[in-house]
């Protein structure tokens, strides 16, 4: 495969048959996988303020929120397991449209919900599409982008994310307040159908994978990436990077309501300085780790991420700009510390497996998010007066993981 800084050519003379001649700007392929991106990520992101409303119309618990939104967490996990065994038999370019196409009916089909049960079922639907969704599109930066500039290229895609805090919150509470709970889906809807026609015409063949692959058992291909050590060091990262986050995060802003003197309204700013924060601290993570190296730099931020998850847990009533400090601070080392890490993990891995192997890494990622809510939910207990109690010891936990998953990172080696 040839690459330069301004185009990505999908194929070698010698093997024309196999892959398509094509080329595109690299620039504009990391474009659309942040667009595809953005608009997954922004459909989990809106769930969070939308809680209220919901509790409301539905007349459910707080519980029946929460199984709400594992729904989408669980139902990724599963559709990622089951992708890995056939996902690396197709061109990159056909999944990625089939997966978005299915997400993008997954999030009509939530803006069309009538009942609880039916909001469910369609939480289902975009969970089991968006979570491969995700993985593909780390996938497609490991087969096109090479490994000089990879860590750059993730940084890029990943700040989606940020944006997607940026929007998805305010601009989910903005349309609920002035119409329902249904108008962000209907927004997203739409904006993702535009997406999912821009990427039919933009995104180039994928096939480079396939060139020198062998038909084999799918379940073989799966026995194959769990008996690979550096692919287990890799699952391993992702476990304690994953789980070392969401310790702390279900229950930031509820800790920010009930001890820190957040109103509800007021909790959009947190997401909001976080998201604006890391949309170019990512990006220079990412900068930084091409640099510098991967392993150095995801080490230095996850020991520099210690301080600030320290903080945000044991915060007491401050001033709101004290408190605001503290969140930001708190997402970027979080995103800085994500961005090299998706890099080494995308890296551990052959382009024959990349794929099934993302699918995978995918799933034990919502499997450790959902653990660790889970985890964090037996530690937190609510007091007399109803302050949370105990959320200190959530982030002494993730502390400890972190080191964990920083003598992890230690071992984990770059093959392509």
């Amino acid at each position: 495969m040839k690459l330069n800084n301004e185009h990505i050519e999908t194929a070698e003379p010698d093997i024309e048959d196999h892959v398509p001649k094509k080329e595109i700007r690299e620039g504009l392929l990391i474009f659309t996988l942040a667009a595809i991106q953005f608009t997954h990520m922004m459909d989990f992101v809106i769930m969070m303020p939308l809680g209220p409303q919901l509790m409301r119309v539905f007349n459910i618990s707080p519980s029946e929120f929460g199984l709400l939104v594992s729904a989408y967490t669980f139902s990724a996990a599963v559709a990622g397991f089951l992708s890995a065994l056939f996902i690396d038999r197709f061109d990159r370019k056909h999944a990625m449209l089939g997966l978005y196409l299915g997400f993008t009916l997954g999030t009509l089909a939530c803006a069309l919900a009538p009942t609880f049960v039916m909001l469910l079922v369609a939480r289902v639907l975009a969970g089991a599409f968006g979570g491969v969704l995700g993985a593909l599109i780390l996938a497609v930066i490991g087969d096109a982008i090479p490994e000089h500039r990879r860590g750059a290229a993730t940084g890029k895609v990943m700040a989606a994310f940020s944006v997607a805090s940026i929007a998805g919150i305010p601009v989910g509470l903005y349309l609920a307040s002035i119409s329902s709970w249904h108008a962000p889906f209907y927004l997203l809807a739409g904006l993702s159908f535009i997406v999912l026609l821009a990427s039919f015409k933009l995104l180039p063949p994928m096939r480079g994978h396939l060139t020198n692959a062998v038909k084999q058992n799918p379940f073989l291909v799966l026995k194959e990436i769990l008996q690979k050590r550096n692919l287990q060091w890799a699952m391993t990262l992702m476990v304690t990077l994953t789980m070392s986050g969401f310790l702390v995060v279900p229950f930031i802003s509820p800790y920010m309501v009930a001890n820190v003197g957040f109103s509800e309204t007021e909790l959009s700013y947190i997401y909001l300085f976080g998201g604006i924060a890391t949309v170019f601290t990512s990006q220079w993570a990412g900068r930084l780790a091409d640099k510098h190296g991967k392993h150095r730099v995801f080490i230095i931020s996850a020991v520099l991420s210690i301080v600030p998850i320290l903080l945000i847990t044991n915060l007491p009533p401050v001033p709101h700009y004290v408190a605001l400090i503290v969140s930001t601070v708190f997402f970027i080392f979080f995103g800085a510390r994500f961005v090299p890490a998706m890099s080494l993990i995308t890296s551990s891995v052959e382009p024959k497996l990349r794929g099934s192997f993302m699918s995978i890494n995918s799933s034990v990622q919502q499997l450790s998010a959902g653990t660790a809510a889970f985890i964090s939910g037996l530690i937190v207990a609510e007091g007399a007066d109803g302050k949370l109690l105990y959320f200190g010891w959530d982030g002494v936990l993730a502390c400890l993981v972190t080191l964990i998953a920083i003598w992890v990172v230690r071992h984990i080696k770059t093959v392509g």
